[in-house]
């Protein structure tokens, strides 16, 4: 687990799935298939349900997840992929210096399947862990295990690691990060409705439960569970929330050690560093300093023994998933059954490769790619980039809000975008990183001790611009602000985003509305202040950021208005960015179908089942948001997650394009088409 993330912004967070060329089959439908369509439902009232209804009315939510849609669907096919290729090098002999992709995979998860050791040693693996948290026996103590704990991946009370310096991005310097906390969010916390107080008397339950099974008295286990809810209350009353975090000016607070030092000077960052081998700090952005300030208060005025039970719990806690199954049964039972309302855990080979993908994903992801993702499909997908970034410079020119300085300066920047397609150019090198037949959580241990060493190895460094955010068979797409990229992963280049055979309107309609979301990113309400190099820089003129933020205010106005459960509104704050993007990301894609189009114009008559280019536009892109959730999930993204529920990924866009109505003859008036001065048009 790498200790400080960078700022990406991704479509969704799922694995992917082999491509799929062989013939339309009940496996292998069409990519528009009239079997989830709800034509009883008119594509003016609702087009999310037109296009998904009967698909929404058919299916259940598998047990053993929270959500189910098209991305899910793919989870399933991917992990039969990834099952396939682990299973093969765990029964395969081989040279661990001529094959060492292969000798991790395959000992990786044979570790991970081997429950008969697994159950027998229970938490024996952890035992000098354990032991270092109860030496502790003052204050210099708890800061050299706190330090201890963050190289071995377990963010305890803060989080420390390196990022590019925003406003110079040719550089890797040290991040400081508010953190420390056990539940998904600081409103879990603080919220005071009856939901989350609810969770919070279920949190303190779990967390004893846990202690339990450590062997603690179930009478100190309660007080200690109290204990550590009261410590984590106070760390999350002084984080900022999820929409303040979305300001990179506020969370750009570069500062010399000693400044840093001063914020808290009951512990010695001296001391931090030579903990964690950082040898030369340089410059630390300290992102949220007021939460660094109430943190000394913490440290200073909390009991050793309260400490002491705090960074146990941290300990077990990220370790559960990998230890016997009486941990295991609890980790699930509170964050997939209690948060996400899932009600059945998955088998334990799909729990190992979705470990061995976190842990060592480019090692997996290097195997996937050799069998599932050929060359074409990467050629294909760079011609599909270079048609929608010829679009959005269309698009920039002809804006009626933007002046011509500013018009100039992005696209300098879109021309400036790096693409990444697949997989890393440069693959990283795994051979310090020991993983063998042994305990399982120790190899998962070890694969984030592995990774929180080679992040701090970046601190005061230049950046390595062949580093990538996600694995090889990830089924997402990102784009990164300081290195001004959009990145797509082997794993989402398939259907049902991207199909070798289908026409131009399927493809352009969904992986193009990918692939524009992408770029749109990197000119939404936190991607646009960063300049063609990747830094923090105001290169807009006044008049056109004041033209911007009047309409990204409308969109918020917009996405607050849906409900997707009764009473639980769209944060179109936290969603800003998303929704700008999946607006302009549609748009753009459907700019660029046009241009597909001229030039093959015999395409513009044809029809398929019956629906017209424009038309199989819409559908394809409506069909990669079909998703059901249930509703304790649901009530969990409303407050955690950046993007909106996907009905609303549809409707939402759609609903602001004259395109769209044009294309299915919509009055206006209809539920799907906003008045024209409410409509949002940006990108």
């Amino acid at each position: 687990m790498k200790l400080f993330i960078p700022i990406i912004i991704s479509i969704f967070c799922v694995f992917t799935v082999r491509a799929a060329t062989q013939p339309q089959t009940e496996q292998n439908p069409p990519p528009i298939d009239p079997k989830n369509m709800d034509t009883s439902v008119k594509p003016g009232d609702d087009f999310f349900r037109y296009a998904n209804g009967a698909w929404v009315k058919r299916t259940e939510i598998p047990p053993e997840y929270s959500r189910w849609g098209a991305f899910n669907e793919l989870i399933e096919h991917n992990n039969d992929a990834l099952h396939a290729i682990a299973e093969q090098a765990s029964t395969t002999s081989v040279d661990p210096k001529l094959a060492p992709e292969t000798q991790k995979v395959g000992d990786y998860y044979a570790s991970g399947m081997d429950e008969k050791t697994i159950e027998a040693q229970r938490t024996q693996p952890l035992e000098e862990e354990f032991k270092r948290i109860d030496g502790i026996k003052d204050r210099a103590d708890l800061l050299a295990e706190i330090a201890h704990l963050h190289t071995i991946g377990i963010e305890a009370f803060f989080g420390f690691g390196a990022g590019q310096d925003s406003k110079d991005s040719s550089r890797d310097i040290a991040q400081a990060v508010q953190g420390g906390l056990g539940m998904p969010d600081r409103d879990y916390y603080t919220k005071q409705d009856a939901d989350m107080k609810e969770k919070r008397q279920k949190y303190v339950a779990h967390v004893t439960k846990m202690l339990t099974l450590l062997g603690e008295p179930a009478e100190k286990a309660a007080e200690d569970a109290k204990k550590i809810m009261a410590l984590e209350t106070k760390l999350a009353e002084a984080s900022r929330t999820r929409v303040q975090l979305r300001d990179p000016i506020k969370n750009y607070n570069k500062m010399g050690a000693q400044q840093l030092q001063d914020l808290t000077p009951d512990w010695n960052w001296s001391d931090y560093f030579k903990t964690i081998d950082l040898v030369a700090p340089g410059d630390i952005n300290v992102r949220q300093p007021e939460f660094f300030k109430a943190a000394n208060d913490l440290f200073k005025a909390t009991s050793m023994e309260d400490w002491k039970a705090y960074l146990r719990w941290h300990l077990i806690d990220a370790t559960a998933p990998h230890l016997s199954k009486d941990f295991v049964d609890e980790n699930f039972n509170f964050n997939e059954r209690v948060l996400r309302g899932t009600e059945q855990i998955k088998p334990r080979w799909k729990r190992v490769i979705m470990s061995e993908d976190g842990d060592i994903g480019e090692a997996l992801g290097k195997l996937y790619v050799a069998f599932y993702f050929p060359p074409e499909a990467k050629a294909r997908a760079l011609e599909l980039v270079n048609n929608l970034k010829e679009a959005l410079a269309d698009r920039i020119k002809t804006l009626e809000w933007m002046d011509e300085p500013t018009k100039q300066e992005a696209l300098k920047k879109l021309a400036a975008f790096t693409v990444k397609i697949g997989y890393p150019d440069k693959w990283l090198d795994y051979s310090l990183l020991q993983i063998d037949r042994g305990p399982f959580v120790l190899n998962a241990m070890r694969a984030a001790q592995f990774e929180a060493d080679r992040d701090i190895k970046k601190i005061g460094k230049p950046v390595d611009r062949t580093d990538w955010g996600m694995t090889p068979p990830t089924v997402n797409a990102y784009y990164n602000s300081n290195m001004n990229e959009i990145v797509f992963p082997a794993g989402i280049l398939q259907p049902p985003f991207f199909y070798a055979n289908a026409d131009d309107a399927v493809n352009y309609g969904a992986i193009g509305a990918v692939i524009g979301h992408e770029m749109t990113h990197g000119f939404d309400d936190q991607g646009r202040q960063f300049d063609a190099k990747g830094n923090l820089r105001d290169w807009w003129t006044p008049k056109s950021a004041a033209e911007f933020k009047k309409r990204s205010g409308a969109i918020v106005q917009q996405y607050n208005e849906y409900q997707p459960l009764p009473g639980l509104h769209v944060n179109g704050e936290l969603t800003q960015g998303e929704n700008i993007a999946d607006i302009g990301g549609v748009k753009l894609a459907y700019a660029a179908l046009q241009k597909a189009l001229d030039k093959h114009p015999e395409e513009r008559k044809k029809k398929i089942d019956g629906f017209t280019p424009e038309q199989r536009f819409f559908l394809s892109f409506a069909a990669i948001w079909r998703q059901k959730v249930r509703d304790e999930d649901q009530k969990l993204r409303l407050t955690t997650d950046p993007h909106s529920p996907g009905q609303f990924r549809v409707n939402g866009p759609l609903s602001d394009l004259p395109e769209f109505q044009k294309a299915f003859n919509v009055p206006d008036g209809s539920p799907m088409v906003r008045a024209a001065d409410k409509r949002v048009n940006i990108w």
